[in-house]
């Protein structure tokens, strides 16, 4: 046998017997880190844990496992010491933090998400079934997801936006106050009495079902147009009772009405066409001017709140319980 295998198979019975040697600590470092593992799992389930976001499920999951790993983590540590691998130790946490910082990176977007779940869950900023606007998206909310929170749009459709966006935006809650003003503007000839038009106009805004008494109908002079005067006629809508489109749309139609039952002069813009070619001209004729179409449908219209979207919404949320975290119980921002 040469000099070079005896050397070689030296090395390998040193090897060996060192194995040998170290196998009772490396099962006693595999049973650290199975206990580590039992422990972990025992103590992510105790009730204590549960009460720190007994009303957040997602925050109550990222505590348990939060919990789970930790353990797990210090049993790895601790059998790593117990084998003598402090120096493994030191390479393991240098490569995770690399991996960390690489990982934080790829999955920036989807961290920020899950974050901004994590905030607006524990902040509520709204709650199922309200009406908003959020960042230019109108839609009543049906669930907050930790990715992303759902609304549905005024004709039925499932709109997805990003937790990290929603965080950030500007949001307008229309249902927070169920109170919610309309107004519109009608223009009034300039020759007519405008306080006259003005009484006329809250008069009638004052006598509509779902008109509130309370802040009362106000009307006021809004700006001098080109060929009249821009009264602007206000009221309040109870959302809870009242659907506020439709209390806006029979407001208008009434108000319009009462004018012209008033003989009110409701011009139309008037524009002046100058032609310099006046040998061209067609002789001129006088002409009676078209009498205003009137209809003479009449009658009241239904302005109470409707269900069209609620139905929906009430269906998918039953659908999707588990992963709302929105909680009509826990206090609002």
């Amino acid at each position: 046998m040469s000099e070079h295998a005896e050397v070689v198979i030296n090395r390998l019975w040193e090897e060996g017997y060192a194995l040998l040697a170290g196998l009772p600590l490396l099962l006693l470092a595999a049973l650290v880190v199975w206990l580590s593992l039992i422990v972990g799992r025992w103590l992510s389930k105790r009730g204590w844990l549960d009460k720190l976001a007994e009303r957040n499920p997602l925050l109550r999951e990222l505590v348990r496992t939060s919990v789970r790993w930790a353990v797990a983590l210090v049993g790895v540590l601790v059998a790593l010491e117990i084998m003598d691998a402090t120096a493994l130790v030191g390479a393991v946490l240098g490569t995770a933090g690399v991996l960390g910082v690489a990982l934080g990176f790829a999955f920036k977007d989807t961290l920020e998400n899950y974050l901004a779940g994590i905030l607006m869950s524990l902040r509520q900023p709204f709650a199922a079934r309200d009406h908003v606007v959020i960042d230019g998206n109108e839609g009543t909310v049906i669930a907050l997801t930790s990715r992303a929170t759902i609304l549905m749009t005024p004709d039925g459709n499932h709109l997805r936006l990003p937790n990290a966006l929603v965080f950030r935006s500007v949001t307008l809650n229309y249902t927070r106050n169920p109170s919610r003003r309309f107004d519109f503007d009608v223009g009034i000839g300039v020759n007519e009495d405008l306080l006259c038009a003005q009484q006329i106009g809250v008069d009638v805004l004052a006598q509509i079902e779902g008109v509130m008494d309370q802040p009362p109908p106000r009307a006021f002079i809004a700006t001098l147009g080109d060929s009249n005067v821009q009264v602007r006629y206000q009221g309040w809508v109870d959302q809870r009772s009242h659907d506020y489109t439709q209390v806006r749309s029979e407001a208008i139609r009434q108000v319009k009405g009462a004018l012209e039952a008033a003989e009110m002069d409701l011009p139309e813009p008037i524009y002046r066409v100058q032609i310099s070619d006046r040998a061209a001209l067609p002789e001129q004729t006088d002409s009676a001017p078209a009498k205003p179409h009137t209809s003479a449908a009449s009658g009241s219209v239904d302005t109470r709140s409707n269900s069209d979207l609620l139905t929906q919404i009430d269906q998918d949320r039953r659908d999707n319980a588990e992963r709302d975290l929105l909680d009509p119980q826990a206090p609002r921002e």
